[in-house]
């Protein structure tokens, strides 16, 4: 019977050849989309995962009332991991203080190399459970270790064994390989570690760590934790909160510390915080993409009850015999059933092969490195699920629609569908094309928001601005480098900085006015630069002058942002004095506000001041703008390798990592785009052939209206006017929607784009003329048909 059931569906699909493409085509691309989102989704779902403590492990984390306003941070003194193991050991597996991610040089003999590595106290590689290939994980107790992910040691080393060899790290310290670990995921927050050094190295590095007369004073590390086997996570995080309230000064107290324990569960998908509060994050573009999958595979489900209920009357006859000869209803549902997983079984097998095919381009969108686990039970698990789910959804209304036909009204010829008939077909192409105009108006406010930001003044002149890692040889003969590079026409003017143009380093607080109300708790970014900063960048002075070799003085001056004048409250700042620390320091000069974090924020207040040589870290340069970019970097190469042989000579535009801040937003919005596209590409093709069925359905009526005088602009007019006003239908529903959602999303910014009508009428406008070309090809193919063949049918 199930054989008979499926066979007299296989020859129902070859009869109809266009109508079994389009739902089958349909529905292959509305199932690739799923199953494409699916695969991201889950990515994003089990990120970090791979630790296998993943459920215990967090990262301490710290809220403080900075500038009026609760702020957020992930760093930690570098006395947060002892004071947690002596007072609240009890609650803690593992405490393990870390550096900040760098990147760092590896020399061997000849061989230089650049990798991205973490200093860790020994605990973290157990903690993190690093997968070891070579060694044990209790590799970072001497503090002259190193242990590197596979890939490093294969640069390294080539096919020779690590192990115990030898390594200069950053030129100046001698390190053992004591391991070699398994290169982690590209899912998880440590992926681009392929270097772990031990954390007492960092302070023999930089011993002013340990020697800090205030050690609470200074946030410069961070902190994980991986909480006792039978803790709490939020017990724990209750019970340490005031750890560094208690530690700090009386002067520290009014930022009104707070520490808690931030889950790795939330570290990708709730990362961001606002006035103490966690708003989410990430999560917000998984239920996107997941609202946006379930809705395009909805569109290709709707395609086929569409067509299949259209051509109800075709199959109508075939309802009442098989009724008459004595099939019951439930076998006619089966039949029908039947029908619809066939369809879904051959669209699942092409929507594979579609998204193998794309897979690389979605992953390049996305940003992944995802493949189709084709090994995993889970995964065939799941697609089992998919189809059965989608073929009952795509199939139980013409299923239970075609066997409700009375066989007595059908084989005297007295059924009719009714006026009400058409009715679900509508109500489903208004969702369709509802859904359609949404991702259409979406993805052009992600696009206006995207462009708002880029269009942000952002206080200096980017284009033509490089910058490198500050190298000691190059401190030393500073003005040398920089006469240099002058003279063989390369730049125009260079100058360093302990904070690059696109992010912030390095904040204080401890700044203190005239006027000053005493429970406003201050913490400025505070950039040390050199002289010549303002004059490479070409920031705007806005009030009062930029640092010169000319005033001696100017060793204890500052100059502000607009934002640091605002909040400092001086009606003329130029001339006042700012106390920090055991100095005090002249404002001389006011800067428009640089833009140096997200263009979607405010600017923080920030001030500037002349740092030694060895608080800077950056070197900025202008190129000359009269001579070839690539001729102006050869020659910086040259003169970089004449002081620093043995240093990459590894730089970046930075107008291009200025570009990399809208990373996240603009892959929201090519992929909003492309899945706008798709939607409505099914949308069309669902239309397609309704509208096919339409011209068929009223053959004669065209012929006898063309005899009659109906033009063909008439004719055109008659057949497309009614898929019009579901469109436009569809649009009244869209806009109310697309507005509250899309006015949600953007306040989630604090500088954002305005919503304008004129989106929402050109989307219309939009939808309006793809249904028109859509429909005119079969409107227009039945106007100008032979009437003498339309009425000689039959």
């Amino acid at each position: 019977m199930i054989k008979n059931y499926f066979k007299i569906a296989w020859r129902n699909l070859v009869k109809s050849k266009g109508y079994s493409a389009i739902n089958i085509g349909g529905l292959a691309v509305g199932m690739a989309v799923a199953l494409l989102i699916g695969l991201w989704v889950h990515d994003e779902l089990t990120f970090d995962q791979y630790h296998k403590n993943y459920a215990h492990i967090a990262q301490v984390m710290q809220h403080a009332n900075f500038n009026g306003t609760v702020q957020s941070q992930t760093s930690n003194p570098g006395v947060m991991g002892p004071e947690l193991r002596t007072k609240y050991g009890s609650d803690f597996k593992y405490v393990v203080q870390a550096s900040w991610p760098g990147s760092h040089l590896l020399s061997v003999g000849d061989k230089h190399l650049t990798q991205d590595g973490i200093y860790f106290e020994p605990d973290g590689p157990e903690m993190l459970t690093l997968n070891m290939l070579e060694g044990t994980r209790a590799g970072l107790t001497d503090p002259h270790s190193i242990m590197l992910s596979a890939s490093a040691a294969e640069s390294m080393f080539g096919k020779e064994d690590p192990m115990n060899k030898t390594i200069t790290l950053d030129r100046h310290f001698e390190v053992k390989v004591t391991g070699v670990y398994e290169d982690l995921p590209d899912n998880t927050s440590f992926r681009n570690l392929k270097i772990i050094m031990p954390w007492e190295l960092w302070y023999i590095q930089n011993p002013w760590g340990k020697n800090m007369n205030n050690p609470w004073g200074s946030n410069f590390s961070q902190t994980f934790v991986q909480i006792a086997d039978q803790a709490s996570m939020e017990e724990v995080s209750a019970k340490i909160k005031n750890v560094k309230l208690d530690n700090v000064n009386e002067g520290a107290k009014k930022y009104q510390w707070v520490v808690f324990l931030h889950p790795m569960q939330k570290w990708n998908l709730y990362s961001e915080f606002k006035n103490g509060v966690n708003t989410g994050g990430n999560i917000r573009n998984v239920r996107l993409f997941g609202i946006i999958g379930v809705f395009v595979l909805l569109l290709a489900c709707i395609n086929f009850m569409n067509l299949a209920t259209a051509r109800s009357e075709k199959r109508a006859k075939e309802v009442g015999i098989r009724k008459t000869v004595g099939s019951y209803r439930s076998q006619l549902v089966f039949q029908f059933f039947a029908e619809s997983y066939l369809v879904v079984s051959l669209a699942f097998v092409l929507s594979l092969l579609l998204a193998l095919l794309f897979l690389p381009l979605f992953n390049d969108v996305a940003g992944k490195h995802m493949a189709i686990p084709w090994l995993s039970p889970l995964f065939w698990s799941a697609n089992l699920t998919f189809i059965l789910i989608t073929g009952l959804l795509a199939g139980s209304y013409p299923a239970l629609y075609l066997s409700s036909f009375q066989p007595l009204k059908v084989l005297k010829g007295t059924f009719r569908v009714g006026r009400f008939a058409t009715a679900p077909r509508k109500v489903l192409v208004v969702v369709q094309f509802a859904v359609s105009v949404m991702l259409i108006i979406g993805t052009v406010i992600v696009y206006q928001q995207i462009q708002y930001g880029k269009g942000r003044p952002v206080g200096y002149t980017r284009t033509g601005l490089l910058n490198l890692n500050l190298q000691d040889e190059i401190k030393d003969h500073f003005d040398v480098v920089r006469t240099e590079l002058k003279n063989a026409g390369a730049i125009t003017e260079m100058a360093g900085s302990f904070s690059p143009l696109t992010s912030v380093w390095n904040t204080n607080g401890g700044f203190e006015w005239e006027g000053k109300d005493p429970n406003l708790a201050v913490d400025f970014p505070n950039n040390s630069v050199s002289y010549d900063f303002g004059k490479t960048v070409e920031w705007e002075v806005k009030a009062g002058r930029d640092f010169s070799r000319d005033f001696a003085t100017d060793s204890l001056a500052f100059v502000i942002n607009e934002s640091a004048a605002k909040i400092i409250g001086f009606d003329e700042p130029v001339g006042k004095t700012l106390r920090w620390d055991d100095g005090v320091y002249t404002i001389i000069g006011v800067v428009k506000d640089i833009l140096q974090e997200s263009p979607f924020f405010p600017v923080r207040p920030t001030v500037y001041h002349l740092g030694a040589s060895g608080n800077l870290s950056n070197l900025v340069v202008r190129l000359n703008p009269d001579q070839s970019t690539s001729q102006s970097i050869r020659a910086i190469e040259k003169i970089w390798k004449k002081y620093t042989p043995t240093v990459p000579f590894d730089y970046q535009f930075v107008d291009q990592e200025f570009g990399n801040k809208f990373m996240a937003e603009e892959r929201i919005g090519k992929l909003s785009s492309y899945f706008a596209v798709l939607a409505i590409f099914i949308s069309c093709l669902g239309l397609f052939g309704m509208a096919s069925f339409v011209a068929e359905q009223r053959t004669k009526e065209v012929g006898i209206r063309k005899v009659l005088g109906a033009s063909i602009a008439n004719l055109w007019g008659l057949l497309s006017k009614e898929f019009v006003v579901l469109v436009i239908v569809a649009c009244m529903i869209a806009t109310p929607i697309a507005y509250y959602y899309l006015h949600s999303w953007l306040a989630g910014y604090d500088y954002r784009v305005t919503i304008s009508w004129t989106v929402f009428a050109v989307a219309a406008a939009a939808a309006l003329a793809i249904t028109l070309v859509t429909v005119s090809f079969q409107a227009i193919k039945a106007a100008v048909a032979n009437p003498v063949k339309s009425l000689r049918n039959e």
